[in-house]
C-alpha cells in the first residue's frame, strides 16, 4: 500500500468532514498551530494542506479572520 503524504491524507480528511456534512459552509477551521497539533504534523505541512484545499475551492481564507469551508456547489462533485 502506498504511503500518502501527510498533506494530503489530512486535506482529504477535511474534505470526507464536509462530505459527511461534518463541517457547513462557512464553517472556520482551525488555525494553523492547532491542527499542526491535531495531526501531529509541522505548521508547514498545515500550510500545505490549506494550499491544496485552496486550489480545490474546498475553502477560502480571509486574511486576519481565518480559514472557512467553501460551499460546496462550488467544487463538489457527485461521485
Amino acid at each position: 500500500m502506498p504511503i500518502t503524504a501527510d498533506y494530503i491524507r489530512i486535506a482529504d480528511e477535511i474534505v470526507a468532514d464536509v462530505r459527511a456534512r461534518k463541517l457547513m459552509p462557512g464553517d472556520r477551521l482551525p488555525s494553523i498551530t492547532q491542527l499542526a497539533t491535531m495531526h501531529g504534523v509541522s505548521p508547514s505541512t498545515v500550510k500545505q494542506v490549506f494550499v491544496r484545499l485552496e486550489a480545490l475551492r474546498v475553502i477560502w481564507r480571509h486574511q486576519g479572520k481565518g480559514v472557512f469551508v467553501n460551499d460546496p456547489a462550488l467544487w463538489m462533485r457527485e461521485p
